[in-house]
């Protein structure tokens, strides 16, 4: 009973971490658009951008296009990106439209004697805020959603799909009377910066890593990884060859994230155990990534089991 409670109290204490992130990060993402990008003319890649060109070019204001069709937007995102995603997407959409409103305060807008440094310190908190809501399994919405559905299905990096997608909306700003090949050029280098942060951050936080566990205490080791953890580890038999005897040497896979987490038990359990650690860059199976072979490789096996059934 104790055991239960103290799971839930842990879920729910996670899920509140998890919207905390995410509200700061909203908010990162919209003080860069609301009063550093737009004020200045400029208009980066995404939805936002986009919105924002309309905005130049019509007057309507970026919040009102943004949500509108992200409306559409999210409708795919549920099909696709189940409904865990979904929520959390709506409640940071939900959230961007009113800080992207709220924050258009023109005493708060920022400016900067340098265009190109304006572009660079606006692009860094972009990113930094945007990688805060993909880390906790949300998104702005707009090209985000194009970009994670994408890459649940081909092995191609968020901050790739960003870029074919940015280059596009960045060169449509030309099409606004007024604007120049700078306002392109200032555009692009914002959008450079907030793709490389992005597969910075994301990768990292995906990376693996494997370690090899040598302790008399592997049973204890081994409890904790399975029930505390939500991991798996595989008990490996292996002899000393030195002292002949018989031992277990633990396999374990986890993200680099949770590798502080781990030694540190281990430690404790066993401050006397030998552990390896080494990087994986990629693994496939339940609990880490999925193998990624395209949407009509799935279809064509999909059909195949029908067939089978038939």
């Amino acid at each position: 009973m104790e055991k239960n409670a103290a799971s839930l109290k842990k879920t729910v204490l996670n899920t509140l971490w998890d919207y905390l992130v995410i509200t700061f990060g909203v908010l990162l993402y919209a003080f860069a658009w609301a009063d550093m990008l737009i004020p200045n003319g400029i208009a980066s890649g995404g939805l936002t951008g986009a919105c924002a060109i309309l905005n130049f070019a019509t007057g309507i204001p970026v919040h009102i296009t943004y949500v509108t069709i992200n409306g559409l937007l999210l409708l795919i995102g549920f099909l696709v990106l189940g409904k865990g995603f979904g929520f959390k997407t709506i409640y940071a959409i939900g959230l961007s439209t009113i800080f992207l409103d709220l924050l258009s305060i023109e005493s708060w807008n920022v400016f900067f004697e340098n265009k190109l440094l304006l572009v660079i310190v606006a692009g860094t908190i972009e990113s930094i805020g945007l990688t805060f809501i993909i880390e906790r399994g949300g998104s702005t919405g707009g090209t985000d959603i194009v970009a994670l559905i994408v890459n649940k299905f081909w092995p191609v990096s968020l901050g790739k799909v960003f870029i074919a997608v940015d280059v596009f909306i960045i060169a449509s700003v030309l099409l606004v009377p007024g604007k120049t090949v700078e306002d392109m050029v200032y555009g692009y280098v914002a959008m450079i910066i907030f793709s490389l942060m992005v597969d910075w951050v994301t990768v990292g936080q995906k990376s693996t890593c494997k370690l090899l566990v040598f302790s008399d205490k592997y049973a204890e080791i081994a409890d904790y990884i399975i029930n505390r953890m939500d991991r798996g580890v595989t008990a490996l038999d292996a002899t000393g060859w030195y002292t002949g005897q018989q031992k277990k040497v633990l396999l374990i896979l986890v993200r680099r994230r949770e590798l502080h987490e781990l030694t540190r038990v281990i430690k404790n359990l066993d401050p006397k155990a030998f552990v390896s650690v080494t990087s994986a860059s990629t693994v496939y199976g339940e609990g880490f990534e999925e193998i990624k072979t395209g949407v009509n490789l799935k279809l064509k096996k999909s059909q195949n089991n029908d067939q089978d059934a038939e």
